[in-house]
């Protein structure tokens, strides 16, 4: 593809109050939704990105982990990043929840175990090394944000719909995909404030979502039914005590 996907600056195209990644984010979005980049078209490369908005390598990383997380792009290994046809008909999503009721969120997170802990075990027996890789490299991006002190609700939502690819089961992504950004509850608390949240509450998150990964990585599906299930009933217990703590 050799023409911009955007014609002024990312400062210039930034809206208000919206981050860096939300910007770029929200620019391909648009460029695949009004056809500028259509299914098929490879993006520009990262460094060519960084370049035409203007921003680092990591809001470059993390906006097309946005657009990956929504089955928008694929990256092929060694090859670049791939814009995908969208699905047929527009997600509504589920009703929001509401960050003032305990109930609220943990509805949510209910839902989702009847839904994640079947999906960990099929991706289990099911999943391809390159599915294998994938959820990999989610973690390895949640790891490397927690470490540069960055929001990692995104790659955390791209971690849990790359086990749902490995499915085999397009059912499993698409209503993940249904329930959006709600799928990752710290991500609708106080707009992602909890982000903020301590070094030693993300690692727990991610020392579980290891167990999940090698598990899968394992082909042992009882072990990764186990993890999963024991990563959401943990987030269950996570967000009432945050919750309680006001």
């Amino acid at each position: 593809m050799g023409h911009n996907v955007v014609q002024q600056t990312g400062t210039e195209q930034r809206k208000s109050g919206e981050t860096l990644v939300e910007m770029v984010a929200r620019r391909l979005r648009d460029a695949i939704a009004s056809g500028a980049l259509k299914p098929g078209d490879r993006l520009p490369t990262e460094g060519g990105l960084t370049q035409e908005y203007e921003v680092s390598r990591t809001v470059i990383r993390e906006a097309i982990a946005s657009l990956r997380a929504d089955g928008l792009v694929e990256a092929r290994h060694g090859v670049g990043v791939f814009v995908l046809t969208p699905p047929a008909g527009a997600y509504d999503g589920f009703k929001s929840a509401d960050p003032n009721k305990i109930s609220s969120l943990l509805e949510m997170l209910e839902l989702r175990a009847a839904i994640e802990i079947e999906a960990a075990g099929l991706a289990a027996i099911r999943r391809s090394p390159a599915q294998e890789e994938a959820i990999l490299e989610a973690y390895d991006e949640i790891e490397r944000l927690k470490h540069d002190q960055k929001p990692t609700v995104e790659a955390d939502r791209a971690f849990h719909l790359a086990i749902a690819d490995s499915t085999s089961n397009p059912r499993f992504r698409e209503f993940l995909q249904l329930v959006g950004k709600q799928i990752i509850p710290r991500g609708v608390l106080a707009e992602g404030d909890t982000e903020r949240s301590s070094q030693e509450y993300l690692q727990q998150i991610q020392a579980e979502h290891l167990r999940i990964a090698r598990a899968i990585s394992d082909q042992d599906e009882a072990a990764a039914r186990e993890a999963m299930r024991l990563h959401l009933k943990g987030s269950q217990q996570r967000y009432r005590n945050f919750i309680k703590r006001g």
